[in-house]
């Protein structure tokens, strides 16, 4: 059973850069042919598709939020690293990490449990 889990601050300052690390148990995210992704929900709104690092290191970032998005990963601890930079109240969501099998958001299968990240002053 793989599982995984958000962490990070769950209140930053506008401007500031908002981090997050999702740590997988149960499973490599090297393992072949897994995306590992990054996903928020902001209040009324519906699921926004942040980015992924896939298996190989490489990534993938939403046009919306390429320029200020960063996801990298620590193979020796297993976790996956959200950076989005120059954040506004606009971005406050609740963040998710989850596993996809194809680089495709309806290819999801284990999701973490969400952070709420609040951006204010």
């Amino acid at each position: 059973q793989v599982q995984l889990q958000e962490s990070g601050p769950g209140l930053v300052k506008p401007s500031q850069t908002l981090s997050l690390t999702c740590t997988v148990s149960g499973g490599s995210i090297t393992t072949t042919d897994y995306y590992w992704t990054w996903i928020r929900q902001s209040p009324g709104k519906g699921l926004d598709w942040i980015g992924y690092i896939t298996y190989s290191g490489s990534t993938y970032y939403s046009p919306s939020l390429k320029s200020r998005t960063s996801i990298s990963r620590d193979t020796s601890k297993n976790q996956f690293t959200l950076q989005l930079s120059s954040v506004t109240p606009e971005d406050t969501a609740v963040y998710y990490c989850a596993r996809l099998w194809g680089p495709d958001l309806e290819r999801n299968d284990y999701w973490g449990q969400g952070t709420q990240v609040t951006v204010s002053s």
